[in-house]
């Protein structure tokens, strides 16, 4: 049995296509849990308005995945960890860009129906977490993954394609 689950581990741990995708998204659910609890312990402790929680919780569930990502999920040894960094802030502008105004759009949409008004705001004073699910796992396997697998984690020097159009 142990080495049953030992040899699934390693398969899941090295496997490309589906199992990449996989750890993708478990990478993206740890990063995820980081950025609900900054936003929750700023929103609940420090009575920060939930918008600016919201993109400081982005930030730090960012950094998280782009480490847990570099190491683990696409495991590119062969691209340098800068490249990579400069590529990651490209797509998590984006990113933060897309949680933060969906977020937003999404709460202050929910919060219009009376519904949500009469009922929902007596039981939580934080639904703006609901929203931000919904838009977090949108982003998450729309955006993120995707502009990840494509773009931040190929071997593409990035600076190289700067220079070759400056000799143009």
């Amino acid at each position: 049995m142990a080495n049953w689950i030992k040899h699934t581990a390693k398969r899941i741990s090295e496997k490309g296509g589906f199992f990449m995708f996989l750890r993708a998204q478990l990478s993206a659910q740890m990063a995820t849990i980081i950025d609900f609890a900054v936003t929750l312990l700023l929103v609940n402790g420090f009575e920060v308005y939930y918008l600016y929680a919201t993109f400081v919780g982005s930030i730090y569930g960012g950094v998280v995945n782009c480490i847990i990502n570099y190491k683990w999920t696409f495991k590119r040894s062969d691209v340098k960890m800068r490249h990579v960094v400069f590529k990651f802030i490209l797509v998590w502008i984006g990113s933060i860009w897309l949680n933060t105004w969906g977020t937003f759009f999404f709460t202050e949409l929910m919060g219009e129906l009376p519904w949500v008004k009469d009922t929902l705001r007596l039981y939580f004073t934080d639904y703006f977490i609901f929203p931000k699910l919904v838009v977090a796992i949108i982003v998450a396997l729309i955006w993120n993954y995707n502009m990840q697998r494509l773009f931040v984690y190929r071997n593409l020097n990035i600076f190289e394609l700067f220079k070759k159009k400056e000799k143009d």
